[in-house]
């Protein structure tokens, strides 16, 4: 079998026709290093320091150690926030390391049934259920609620976690935040399926873009979908309290079910789901990723103390979107091509797979860590370099970024004249 390494991407590996999996692994090896000898592999440096807006790294073949991050979730920069550390570990010296046994028999402890309620609260609903990952939060639910008799809509930019979780049950995909394709799929689809749920992101997670709610609503409504929201990139970010998207147009009631990672805003690791009571219940025994996994650790407990944080410290919210802000003028004056971004979420679109990389690197050597996102991540014509702004990032910090991004212009001829 014989891949062309050049244009190849990590899906051309997922299947491969007439090899079995260990053979799979070989050619993947060779194409690993055929990347990584072109500085072209760009994944999984080793991080030694905490999470923050500069960071220790290894990064082979650059001698430098300290790099300004654009690669992470932590958009108040609440990781390192003394309150919360505090909160961990009082929750490890109370409790100890682990939960030791899945919810039901026997690790469900007061911290997760307060964490639960906590951010039910937090979106103005009743009940919540938590799991050990946002993914598995998506993932889990939709596979306990939508079977071979029943149709998820999803906006194609949905996250993996949504497409893994309505593997057991149909699945239509209308063109990104195109109403005229979801309104289709609905008016066709009507008395031909049990349940019909649409499945949308509330910010992407590659454009940084954002759903228009209100018609998305206004349509599930008209045409009797149900409808979930994760709004994972949202929360912490959008809104005048960082509600998300919810808030940004005051449809609380209006969305079905809510879902959302601990692992951005919130300054740890996990998921929930927020939804009427009923539904709550009916996912705490009937989600199978959320019945038969151990349940978070007493850690966890410094989650409740982020969430209090939110409303508490405003100031955060404030400084990441000046933050924001700095950074797409910034990048608009070096005449780089992004996207209509409304978030923390900020890429520079280059197009071509092997540039993209090329800059990645080049972005290494000059001291900033950001991301390379290819297919199939994004469609193969889309591939960009994408960056996450924090609260505690500095205009100085910022400031080396667009200089790097200047240098990589003058290097590559990305900004046509």
């Amino acid at each position: 079998m014989k891949i062309d390494f050049e244009n190849a991407s990590f899906k051309d590996f997922e299947n491969i026709p007439g090899l079995d999996p260990y053979a799979w692994a070989d050619l993947w090896s060779e194409y690993v290093d055929y990347k990584t000898l072109r500085g072209q592999m760009n994944y999984r440096f080793e991080v030694q320091s905490g999470c923050g807006p500069v960071v220790k790294l290894r990064v082979p073949g650059i001698e430098r150690q300290d790099f300004v991050s654009l690669v992470s979730n932590d958009y108040l920069g609440f990781t390192q926030h003394p309150k919360i550390k505090e909160a961990a570990i009082a929750g490890i010296e109370k409790y100890g390391s682990g939960a030791g046994a899945s919810p039901a028999i026997g690790g469900h402890y007061d911290f997760h049934a307060e964490l639960e309620m906590k951010i039910a609260r937090f979106f103005k609903r009743d009940a919540a259920i938590t799991f050990t990952t946002g993914y598995t939060a998506n993932s889990a639910s939709i596979q306990a609620l939508l079977k071979k008799e029943d149709l998820a809509i999803l906006d194609m930019a949905v996250h993996a976690s949504v497409q893994e979780g309505c593997l057991l049950t149909n699945t239509k995909s209308f063109p990104h935040n195109d109403m005229e394709a979801l309104e289709r799929i609905l008016k066709n689809s009507k008395d031909t399926y049990r349940t019909r749920m649409v499945i949308i992101d509330g910010v992407y997670s590659q454009d940084g873009d954002l759903a228009p709610l209100d018609r998305i609503v206004e349509l599930c409504k008209h045409y009797g979908a149900y409808l979930m929201l994760d709004d994972a990139h949202g929360t912490g970010v959008i809104g005048k309290t960082g509600r998300g998207v919810i808030e940004l147009y005051d449809l609380y009631k209006e969305v079905d079910i809510i879902t959302g990672t601990f692992s951005k805003t919130f300054a740890h690791i996990g998921g929930y789901v927020v939804a009427s009571p009923n539904l709550i219940s009916f996912l705490k025994f009937q989600s199978r990723q959320h019945i038969f996994s151990a349940t978070a650790t007493p850690a966890s407990i410094c989650i409740s103390r982020a969430i209090d944080l939110i409303d508490e410290e405003p100031q955060w919210m404030d400084k990441l979107h000046e933050n924001m802000n700095y950074l797409k003028q910034g990048f608009m004056s070096l005449g780089l091509k992004t996207t209509d971004t409304k978030s923390a979420i900020v890429p520079v679109l280059v197009g071509n797979i092997n540039q993209n990389a090329e800059i990645c690197h080049l972005l290494l050597q000059a001291g900033i860590y950001a991301n390379q996102i290819n297919y199939p991540a994004v469609s193969r014509k889309d591939a960009r370099i994408r960056m996450s702004v924090m609260a505690t990032h500095e205009f100085s910090q910022l400031d080396k970024v667009l200089n790097a991004w200047e240098w990589v212009i003058q290097k590559t001829g990305l900004v046509k004249k």
